[in-house]
């Protein structure tokens, strides 16, 4: 096969910024590829497929109800539509009919985030009207309670390292307050990684990632109630049309979680066992100080956390923005940037490219 970084003028890249949208989000299993491969060279009747694979996965996961769409995001919008909908065919043909005036979903502030694209985006496309509940910093039950009136069809749970943390309710209580109100609770867990416990939990809607910490192809999978999950599934014939997922994708997809399921992911343990020596390599360097720290949403998720010395003659958007253009590029997680931090995410970065890190950020600093 032609070297398609040559043939395309693509940059070589070392994702240590996790698994982000923006650089193509994971590496995907041998057993997933070569479930596309399957689907890419046979044929099926592709209702039969959505319903087969969904079924197997709300058995794997003990839900009731199961379908693999292109994306999470797709997931949002089409839980939304279906659930405004209440299944009836005239408004999967009709979306944004008024005559459906109840389309409020209710949000903690501090959720209505931008992961790429805003979360209300997606609610918008889905023809709900977000509202949001608490404050920026604050969100308890009663901030939700108070903002769910007659025209509320579900409340919205955020459920990511982008959201706000601190004063935050839980999606206990988030559950318990839409359950008041006989009203779904819809999660967003795209780059979550325990999905049984949602399931256990009660959860009404869950939407995840394909492709984040399930390491699939390019997908999202939306579990959950076995009512809600058919309201979104009518929207294949609606707005879904334009999401539509190949049948490639659900084959790998599904190959994938069960691969997740049986394997899991790389444990915390292992984790900072390999970011222990890279930590020790970056300390040598001049003008930074590094650590290794747990995700801020609780994840066992450890990364580097960089922090740059006053006296440095580079802030930390500046080494950022060099490291991203030197060849191979190298990405990382930029969020605290503003702060003097930066973080790198080892899960997709080996040990030759730790190093090349290192020598990277040598050029950049300078001899100790």
């Amino acid at each position: 096969m032609a070297d398609v970084y040559s043939e395309y003028q693509l940059k070589h890249v070392i994702n240590a910024s996790g698994k982000m949208t923006i650089l193509g989000v994971s590496k995907v299993p041998e057993v997933a590829i070569d479930a596309q491969r399957f689907g890419d060279t046979h044929f099926f009747e592709i209702a039969d497929l959505v319903d087969q694979t969904g079924a197997f996965i709300a058995k794997q996961l003990g839900a009731e109800g199961a379908v693999v769409v292109n994306s999470a995001s797709a997931g949002i919008a089409e839980a939304i539509a279906g659930l405004i909908g209440h299944g009836e065919r005239y408004h999967a043909y009709h979306p944004f009919d008024t005559r459906y005036q109840k389309r409020e979903i209710v949000m903690p502030k501090g959720h209505n985030v931008d992961y790429g694209a805003p979360e209300e985006v997606m609610i918008e496309l889905g023809g709900g009207h977000l509202v949001e509940a608490g404050y920026a910093n604050m969100c308890t039950p009663e901030h939700v309670d108070m903002m769910i009136t007659d025209q509320t069809v579900a409340v919205l749970y955020v459920k990511s390292h982008h959201a706000v943390q601190k004063s935050m309710l839980t999606i206990k209580e988030a559950l318990d307050v839409a359950h008041a109100h006989q009203l779904p609770l819809i999660l967003d867990a795209a780059a979550e990684e325990d999905l049984k416990q949602y399931v256990d939990m009660g959860v009404d809607i869950v939407i995840f990632s394909g492709a984040k910490a399930l390491e699939g192809p390019a997908s999202g999978l939306v579990f959950g109630k076995k009512q809600y999950i058919d309201w979104l599934k009518l929207q294949s014939v609606g707005i879904g049309r334009a999401m539509k997922i190949g049948k490639e994708n659900i084959l790998g997809f599904t190959a994938a979680l069960t691969h997740y399921l049986e394997v899991g992911s790389e444990s915390g343990e292992d984790m900072k066992k390999r970011l222990t020596p890279f930590v020790d390599a970056l300390n040598d360097l001049p003008h930074i100080h590094v650590t290794a720290v747990q995700d801020s949403a609780g994840r066992e998720i450890y990364r580097a956390a960089l922090s740059v010395d006053e006296d440095s003659p580079k802030n930390a958007k500046q080494i950022t923005t060099e490291l991203k253009s030197g060849d191979p590029a190298i990405y990382t997680r930029e969020y605290r940037a503003n702060e003097g931090i930066i973080e790198f995410d080892i899960r997709a970065v080996d040990q030759a490219e730790m190093d090349a890190i290192t020598s990277r950020l040598q050029e950049i600093l300078g001899e100790k």
